[in-house]
């Protein structure tokens, strides 16, 4: 984004994306027992109510909110209890005048504690890139680089829990003074995609987020897509401001698969593009999470 007009969060998802110091991941079921004082995610139904999908005559807010009232657990949903939460993306980053490719997978402890290992493709010059999916082998081929956090040093994009009314959460995205600016809805689509790439987002904080979406003015449907993994997701515009996000939601779970921003203007080209791959709980930092 070129404006960060509330530093301490905006300013932390180009970082991410293009430090790569981002990560989702597995989920693995378990019965552990929550540890005391953490708050624990409301069971989803084990059978969501069926309804069907939105027909042409919804709007983009009509269609998230339907999104937000039926969807479906994840296994991770039930594994809240269990110490690090786990996040695995790839990203592609602007860095002035190149785009930094990076594979991060995170392990988190609620102390702020944790690990990382970060593997690079090699940058690419020039802004003008469109990300493909042969490219994503280049990470397996990269060399790992691990990175351990003491207790503190591993921030979420907000403080735990997640706000469950979405007109709050909109406000700790983006300031209320900025509602009526024309970068608002660039910036709280940007709001979401921070908090979805730095923390796992259970059942109901999903159906928040949602509804934080359907609010963002003049966002916009773009049909059944599918992100750089293959995986089939609905599609949701933004453009604002010499801007246009896309976010790809997963229409059963309702997680954030991917997003991706071009700008426009004097350098215009590829912003920002983000696959979250898996995302879960885990017992430790080194024992990688079972798939969901």
């Amino acid at each position: 984004m070129t404006q960060q007009p509330h530093p301490t969060r905006r300013a932390l998802l180009p970082l991410l994306l293009g430090g790569g110091v981002l990560v989702l991941a597995g989920c693995q079921p378990s019965t552990a027992a929550p540890r005391p004082g953490t708050p624990t995610a409301a069971a989803p139904p084990d059978h969501p109510p069926t309804q069907s999908a939105p027909d042409a005559g919804h709007t983009a807010g009509q269609r998230l909110e339907i999104l937000a009232d039926t969807l479906a657990g994840t296994p991770a949903d039930a594994t809240t209890g269990l110490p690090y939460t786990y996040l695995h993306l790839q990203t592609w980053a602007r860095a002035t005048n190149r785009i930094v490719r990076s594979d991060v997978r995170r392990w988190r402890h609620a102390d702020g504690s944790g690990r990382e290992v970060i593997r690079r493709a090699p940058d690419l010059a020039g802004v003008e890139h469109q990300p493909g999916p042969d490219e994503r082998s280049l990470f397996d081929r990269a060399a790992p680089t691990t990175h351990r956090h003491r207790a503190g040093s591993l921030h979420p994009y907000l403080s735990e829990p997640v706000p469950a009314d979405p007109a709050r959460l909109a406000r700790l995205l983006v300031p209320a003074e900025l509602v009526g600016e024309p970068a608002y809805p660039r910036l709280l689509a940007g709001g979401v995609i921070g908090l979805a790439t730095s923390q796992h987002l259970h059942h109901a904080q999903r159906a928040t987020a949602l509804r934080v979406l359907a609010r963002i003015p003049g966002i916009t449907y773009g049909g059944p897509t599918t992100d750089l993994a293959g995986r089939a997701g609905l599609a949701f515009r933004v453009t604002a401001e010499g801007s246009t996000t896309v976010l790809v939601i997963d229409p059963g779970t309702g997680e954030l698969l991917a997003a991706h921003e071009r700008v426009s203007g004097i350098r215009p080209g590829l912003f920002s593009h983000v696959l979250i791959l898996t995302r879960g709980h885990t017992t430790d930092t080194a024992t990688p999470p079972a798939a969901g």
